[in-house]
């Protein structure tokens, strides 16, 4: 558990491990890949795959499937098309949250991620994205703090023994709400199986991306890519939050190319947004190659 005293004592330490070094401008080396659900729920599986590749993405991201023909169908078509599954998208996590008071539940949480861990193995996939925690009326800051950890840790050993990373997603849940803090989260597990799944569009409600990004530094392991805006009402009324496509929204992209470039970040990159047929699936992997070349600028 972390006390005010050794956050204050490590808060400058953490910044000085984001390293900063000059990169020549220019498209960044990092895989675009798509979201499963964005793809058409009417297609089979292997026609979501196939038209995934059509449209230019390079890898995609998977939601937890416990149903092992089904597992197996994913990883056929992933191999058949070349397309490979980086990323596992957990699905317990929010429903059965790691920071519940009760044991029962925790362990349902537990054996849903153990499940994406297999999956993750199954289809060579090198990450398995989690929610470590909500915090709400019921489960305070503190609580969700101490719980999460005990639980994330109880999964290291199997990720461990089939070497995949828990990537540790920041969201919406009123927990881990500063990058310093988060950063401390990750490294005391002191586990290099456990690491950041960054979040660019999550964080626009209280914080800044490129902020974010070179505090994280080299503990961010994957990324998803959304747009966000805060739209102004008519003569200054009230301002409407919502997601939006990369670019028509506040985030600063040229900002954001900058701090990837500064960290060194050559992983994959996963666009999460809402489905749609191939032409806007094209759209969006256009949009995402501006974002990658440091071209893409915001409405805001």
């Amino acid at each position: 558990m972390m006390t005010r005293r050794s956050f204050l004592q490590n808060a400058a330490a953490l910044t000085v491990m984001s390293p900063v070094a000059a990169h020549a401008k220019g498209s960044l080396s990092i895989r675009m890949a798509v979201e499963y659900s964005m793809l058409p729920e009417n297609l089979s599986i292997a026609q979501r795959f196939q038209l995934a590749k059509d449209c230019g993405y390079e890898q995609i991201e998977c939601p937890t499937e416990a149903d092992q023909a089904t597992a197996e169908a994913m990883k056929a078509a992933s191999e058949k098309f070349g397309l490979p599954i980086h990323s596992v998208m957990n699905m317990d996590h929010w429903k059965y949250p790691f920071t519940s008071s009760d044991p029962a539940v925790v362990e349902k949480s537990l054996e849903g991620a153990r499940t994406s861990i297999r999956n993750a193995h199954l289809w060579g996939a090198s990450t398995v994205l989690l929610v470590p925690g909500v915090v709400n009326a019921q489960t305070s800051y503190k609580d969700a703090y101490v719980r999460s950890q005990a639980a994330v840790r109880k999964l290291i050993p199997l990720a461990e023994e089939l070497n995949v990373i828990l990537a540790l997603e920041e969201v919406w849940n009123k927990f881990l709400l500063s990058p310093l803090e988060f950063a401390h989260y990750i490294d005391e597990y002191n586990s290099r199986h456990v690491r950041a799944y960054f979040d660019v569009g999550n964080i626009v409600l209280y914080g800044y991306p490129q902020d974010w990004i070179r505090i994280l530094g080299k503990r961010i392991v994957k990324l998803h890519i959304k747009d966000f805006t805060f739209q102004r009402g008519k003569g200054g009324g009230d301002s409407i939050a919502r997601w939006v496509s990369p670019g028509d929204g506040d985030i600063d992209w040229i900002a954001v190319h900058a701090a990837l470039e500064e960290i060194g970040y050559q992983g994959t990159a996963t666009l999460e947004l809402n489905s749609g047929d191939a032409d806007y699936l094209k759209d969006m992997r256009r949009r995402f190659a501006l974002i990658l070349s440091g071209e893409m600028r915001s409405k805001a």
